[in-house]
């Protein structure tokens, strides 16, 4: 196993080392999964195209990188990956990727189905020469069904999968989360758990399958608790309707400064605390005789006093109440410190840049810190090492004047 150094000390870059990746994604979803399969060791190249930049590069704020202004999200999303530029409509470009297939064990792609055979790419034109490959198609849809050619983004597959119709207040409806839900959980956390266990398999059969992955799908299946009672009665989950999203005390409560405390005391010792902490040890039949009643004396006690006030009184109590938090504080929390959560990521000109760590830990394990360059930036050297010419890789790395496809 290669050693790297990290602080001075020389430690194995993760299970993952020697797993070799090609990367077709963009936006969020591939780029996420392949992020945390570099993070744990394996080998990414992403394949990008000349014509068409990744949307995420246009996202602010910048930095400079190698005189090219590139986003913060981006060097994120692509850290610890080697990117080539190739324009897949040309013949050299493809047989670039053939070469790259020989030494790779897994391709993930994130176009629409179909597009890759418009390239000779697609699983049935390379499972043959190609039989150990793991090849992951990531997709809103899926590669079957009446939306498999759809047009989708993170919202409308929360849509679909019936968790938007009861995340949200009785009196707003459905709302936005912070995160890509469906994106992030139900696709590229997916996406990295079946190449997982494909690779598994592979030790054992010594072949490689094609993984079809729904971005919808996979927010489906995150409708597990609800979902579950749901099939059993027949009846949907209402907004405000179950135990954890609003029907009970389980909830967000302003204070008195505007800001908010997340209250998750559920089980009886937990809310016996919390009432006691209010001086009314009354309240604690109320929560599950009257949460309608509880709901409305505790939303009146929080507002008697700014966040400050609750967070002094609720630290040294474990009954389940913490301050909601912007990003900024709780990247400072000590908690985050404590749990290594952020950490300094080099970049190829040297600038250091402060990043979401992985969260997986790996006893005796640590993966490099090496943010991206931008996209292309290593396509001479690859392409190169396959034995290309300079001519060829200028064709290969410039916009062809063919019809585009999707």
């Amino acid at each position: 196993m290669t050693l790297h150094s990290v602080n001075g000390v020389n430690k194995p870059k993760g299970p993952l080392e020697g797993i070799r990746i090609l990367d077709f994604s963009t936006l969020l979803p591939g780029p996420y999964a392949t992020m945390i399969l570099a993070d744990m060791g394996a080998h990414v190249i992403r394949v990008v195209a000349p014509e068409r930049p990744d949307q995420v590069e246009s996202l602010p704020p910048f930095v400079e990188v190698k005189g090219k202004k590139t986003s913060v999200a981006h060097l994120y999303l692509n850290r610890n990956k080697r990117s080539i530029a190739l324009d897949l409509k040309v013949p050299e470009s493809v047989s670039a990727v053939k070469k790259l297939l020989v030494q790779s064990d897994v391709l993930i792609e994130q176009f629409r189905p179909g597009v890759m055979a418009k390239f000779g790419l697609a699983y049935e034109d390379l499972k043959t020469t190609y039989p150990g490959l793991v090849y992951c198609s990531l997709t809103g849809f899926g590669q079957t069904g009446s939306h498999a050619k759809r047009a989708g983004h993170d919202i409308n597959y929360l849509a679909l999968s019936g968790l938007a119709s009861y995340s949200g207040r009785k009196e707003t409806g459905p709302v936005l989360s912070g995160a890509q839900v469906a994106d992030l959980a139900g696709g590229a956390q997916q996406a990295v758990m079946a190449i997982l266990a494909a690779l598994l398999a592979r030790t054992t059969s010594g072949q490689g399958q094609h993984l079809d992955i729904s971005m919808t799908d996979g927010a489906f299946a995150l409708n597990a608790l609800f979902g579950a009672c749901a099939l059993g009665t027949d009846t949907p989950p209402a907004t405000g309707g179950t135990l954890l999203n609003g029907g009970s005390h389980y909830d967000y409560y302003q204070t008195g400064d505007g800001r908010y405390l997340a209250v998750g005391a559920l089980e009886p010792k937990f809310l016996s605390g919390l009432c006691e902490a209010l001086n009314h040890p009354e309240w604690k039949t109320l929560g599950d005789h009257s949460p309608a009643m509880f709901k409305a004396l505790l939303t009146e006690a929080f507002k008697q006093h700014p966040l400050s006030y609750w967070q002094a009184l609720f630290a040294p109590l474990d009954i389940c109440v913490e301050p909601v938090l912007d990003f900024c504080e709780a990247a400072s929390l000590t908690l985050v410190s404590e749990r290594q959560m952020l950490w300094p990521y080099q970049t190829c000109d040297g600038k250091e840049i402060k990043q979401i760590a992985p969260p997986l830990k790996f006893d005796g394990c640590e993966p490099p810190r090496h943010t991206a360059v931008p996209s292309g930036a290593d396509s001479q050297a690859i392409l190169a090492a396959l034995g290309f010419s300079d001519s060829q890789i200028q064709i290969m790395s410039q916009p062809s004047r063919r019809t585009s496809l999707e």
